[in-house]
């Protein structure tokens, strides 16, 4: 029973709280605290400060702790996997409507328009990571070697994406600390 209260605790908030985390933390709230009274409302606010001081949407973070106190780790999944079925669902109805008219002139248009709009994107957040490394490191090392060793890698090399992040990494840990 306390797998399927979980379930419903973060479902319907993930439902009803359009815009995310914010705007569904009352309702969480009102799910955990005094539907089911999980937590009182001290606790909850120490939980809701630790899901804020740590990346990612608050609200997985909140189903996550709260669900493994309830229940341990399988309580743990079925709060995230619920904080995430509402979205998941749309996204998947969604994703099949577009997948049917995709051939249509309207769909075609819509993503002929997006896509520059996603290369700006793209190019604006180079941009900034290019600026923050430049200003830890001097230009030959940030355009230069990281660039042209990419480059080759890459290009020239065939060696898989993956890798050559994880060589970044290890150079910047290991050489521009």
């Amino acid at each position: 029973m306390i797998y399927w209260q979980l379930f419903l605790a973060f479902f319907w908030p993930g439902i009803l709280g359009y815009g995310g985390g914010p705007a569904s933390i009352p309702l969480i709230e009102h799910e955990v605290v005094d539907r089911y009274g999980w937590m009182t409302v001290n606790e909850f606010s120490e939980v809701l400060a630790l899901g804020n001081s740590l990346p990612g949407p608050i609200a997985t973070k909140m189903a996550g702790y709260i669900g493994y106190e309830q229940a341990g780790v399988l309580g743990a999944a079925i709060g995230v996997f619920a904080s995430v079925a509402p979205s998941l669902v749309l996204l998947l109805a969604l994703l099949g409507l577009l997948y049917k008219w995709k051939d249509a002139p309207q769909v075609k248009r819509l993503t002929a328009y997006i896509r520059p709009a996603i290369a700006v994107m793209l190019g604006i957040m180079a941009i900034d990571l290019f600026r923050e490394s430049y200003e830890g490191a001097w230009l030959g090392q940030t355009a230069f070697l990281t660039a042209a060793s990419a480059f080759l890698l890459l290009g020239k090399w065939r060696i898989h994406p993956a890798y050559v992040i994880v060589l970044a990494l290890v150079y910047g840990a290991f050489f521009l600390s």
